[in-house]
């Protein structure tokens, strides 16, 4: 254990200003390694090198190690650097993007997925991990939606604490652990209109009831560090809300740990005209409990002539470098500075046997079977098979933000329907039709031969993995390019064809749903992503995933969410269609397409028999609901059994349905078992008008299914 405050005692104000600031290795080394955002001139000395306290973006375990030696050579207290890295889904074996692995439904998954992320980037020499991003997210137009984990606050916790528990393990010293980053902090995917860095208006009551709990709940989980968001927040960006800042993760929650700005953010509260100059940007964020300041200079340049000046006392600077040295020796740095970063140990995980059985297993429980009228799965015994369209040979299937992985180290559909059936005659169209992304069809009339002449089809198609992500959002969230026209022309060919989806973010597919007798969401899956969809398409998986997000049916629709409020003429009441007054769209309606927790399986599941074990309930006494759930098939397989709760009768207005519990049962063929689930008060209250979580009394609707199709319902008195 290192003596913090005799470290603090020795170190002058400039050494302990450079603890609180971060910048790329490039500082250090030309690196070849992403950077994001702009890129200042930061305007360093020889000397500041010795003084700082973490590095982001670098190449190996070699180059950190080059780093920390460079940096311990001129640091006189010899305090070693941090580390940091977006390891967002996979660190060089990549599994499927948040978004996707979200509709497993399952904890546990992404647990295992982040354990292993968190093996390979250790001994790559990575520290620190900015990841989970729990962004709670309406609108597929944002680019962002890929890497959160959908529209349900509840998964979005459960899945966010699971990731953290997963990076962060048991004792942060063991060189397989990293410290985990919650981002962002707060409301970053309610930006207005869908685009990235936009302004976000929410009321209070709805940031409580729908944006902060994810956050909290990884908080809870012991999360080591916490970035706030880029956008505003009812006015004021959020590095430099009060409200956000101080009342609500400070005093409110009691939050310990170390925040960090995101990329250039103090730099940019002169941008959104918040602060007049860089050394106003610094005292803003700093009172506010920013610690580290992320790839700009403001606290290099000012935090000292504050100090001076009695802006900012020396002891509030103690305080946000003690948090900064304190997570150092928690991972033991003082004693071993490289975190046990091995190259040659990290190469030998790097795409390993068991990591790709892992990533091939998270891509099989992820995918979501959206539709099929009983062409899938394919039979095996197929020896005549055409894969066509601009996904049937594509590796570029692992998506945005992943980190160190490779396209060519993924596994195509073509290539793993070829390593799954190797007697099998697959015919792969030359031009596999079309691209994505332009309006040549010279290609149709081949891809229109191979499918007359197979069996069956698989018609892969989907958004380019740039079309997603960071600072790419769209206004037309339709298949780009000719890909709609390529399908009709194949189906029509062959109404044996199943589309496989790769994208990042929900689509309009509407008009590709009224001709595909079967379409199967991947997602981006990740390093083994092709092997992933032959096993599903054949039934060597069986699909059990469910969407995190809802699929609109237009992108008119967006935002669209299933747990919407109710109005006082819903679409759906006979008297508000007849009188035309209805809160609805004349040329779509307000139902999407594919709801949230929609997802089919191969297996036939039936729900029944549900009961609740009394007829009232109270705080003291929570109840037991039960339900007969049976397969009735041959086909062995796991179903995402999902709770909803109504409030009918409030003092607000309360959302048509809200996910309460959820589990993923496995099933024998014809096996039939009682689920239960426990319903506490707690989990029945919402954030009234005044501010209060509370519970009030009065009937409870629960219902179990999915969103806009439940199988049984039951009521209850909550007293």
């Amino acid at each position: 254990m290192a003596n913090i405050e005799a470290i603090l005692s020795r170190m002058t104000l400039e050494e302990k200003i450079g603890q609180l600031m971060q910048y790329n290795a490039s500082v250090f080394l030309d690196t070849s390694a992403e950077i994001t955002g702009p890129m200042a001139q930061f305007g360093l000395s020889e000397a500041d090198l010795g003084r700082l306290g973490s590095v982001l973006n670098f190449a190996s375990a070699d180059e950190m190690k080059q780093m920390q030696d460079m940096h311990l050579a001129k640091d006189p207290n010899k305090i070693p650097m941090l580390f940091m890295m977006d390891v967002i889904h996979g660190y060089r074996t990549i599994y499927p993007i948040p978004l996707g692995l979200s509709c497993s439904f399952d904890p546990e998954l992404a647990k295992n997925c982040s354990r292993m992320a968190a093996r390979e980037a250790g001994a790559s020499g990575v520290q620190v991990t900015f990841t989970p991003m729990v962004d709670y997210a309406r609108d597929p137009r944002w680019g962002r939606v890929m890497e959160c984990c959908g529209e349900d606050p509840m998964l979005s916790g459960d899945l966010g604490a699971a990731q953290v528990e997963g990076f962060q393990g048991d004792n942060l010293k063991k060189p397989e652990n990293l410290a985990a980053c919650v981002k962002h902090f707060a409301g970053y995917g309610g930006a207005e209109a869908g685009r990235d860095y936009n302004l976000v208006e929410r009321s209070e009551r709805e940031l409580r009831e729908y944006f902060l709990p994810a956050y909290k709940a990884c908080i809870d989980a012991g999360v080591e560090l916490l970035m706030p968001s880029f956008n505003s927040l009812n006015g004021i960006p959020s590095v430099a809300n009060p409200w956000l800042m101080q009342k609500i993760l400070k005093e409110e929650w009691n939050y310990q740990g170390l925040v960090i700005s995101d990329y250039n953010a103090l730099g940019e509260l002169l941008v959104h005209g918040i602060a007049a100059d860089e050394k106003q940007a610094a005292k803003l964020a700093f009172e506010n409990g920013c610690d580290i300041e992320m790839c700009s200079s403001t606290y290099l340049h000012h935090l000292k002539e504050l100090v001076e000046e009695g802006a900012v006392s020396e002891e509030q600077i103690d305080a946000a470098v003690g948090r900064v040295l304190e997570l150092k020796d928690r991972m033991g740095l003082f004693e071993d500075p490289y975190h046990g970063a091995d190259q040659q140990k990290a190469e030998s995980l790097y795409l390993c046997p068991e990591h790709r059985r892992i990533a091939r297993e998270a891509a099989e429980q992820s995918a979501v079977l959206l539709k099929n009228n009983g062409l899938l799965p394919l039979d095996e015994k197929l020896n005549r098979l055409a894969v066509i369209g601009p996904f049937a040979r594509e590796q570029g299937i692992i998506g945005s933000w992943s980190c160190c992985g490779r396209d060519e180290d993924s596994v195509s559909v073509a290539q793993g329907i070829r390593d799954l059936l190797p007697d099998a005659k697959i015919t792969v169209a030359p031009g596999c039709g079309c691209r994505w992304d332009d309006r040549d069809t010279s290609g149709f009339a081949e891809a229109v031969e191979a499918a007359k002449n197979a069996q069956a089809v698989i018609l892969c198609l989907g958004e380019p993995q740039s079309y997603s992500g960071e600072g790419n959002c769209r206004t037309d969230i339709r298949l780009p390019g000719m890909q709609l026209e390529l399908a009709r022309a194949v189906i029509e060919a062959n109404p044996n064809t199943a589309v496989v989806l790769f994208h990042g973010r929900p689509l309009d597919i509407h008009e590709l749903d009224e001709i595909a007798p079967a379409i199967l969401s991947m997602w981006f899956p990740g390093s083994e992503g092709g092997s992933a969809a032959a096993n599903l398409l054949f039934g060597r998986a069986n699909p059990c995933g469910k969407l995190a997000m809802t699929f609109p049916r237009s992108v008119g629709q967006c935002p669209i969410y299933y747990n919407h409020p109710n109005t006082g003429r819903p679409h759906w009441t006979a008297e508000a269609r007849q009188q035309h007054y209805a809160s609805d769209y004349i040329d779509c309606g307000t139902l999407p397409l594919y709801s949230f927790g929609h997802g089919l399986s191969y297996s036939e599941f039936s729900y029944s028999d549900m009961e609740v074990s009394a007829p009232v309930m109270t705080a003291e006494e929570p109840i037991q609901v039960s339900v007969s759930l049976r397969n009735r098939s041959s086909r062995p397989g796991k179903e995402v059994v999902q709770l909803y709760m109504r409030d009918p009768v409030a003092s607000v207005v309360r959302p048509v349905q809200q996910l309460i519990g959820y589990q993923k049962i496995a099933f024998g063929p014809n096996e039939e078992k009682q689920v239960r689930f426990t319903v506490t008060e707690e989990m029945l209250r919402f954030w009234n008008f005044e501010g209060q979580h509370v519970s009030e009394p009065g009937t409870i609707e629960l219902m179990i299914g999915y969103a806009d199709h439940f199988c049984t319902r039951a009521t209850v008195e909550l007293k």
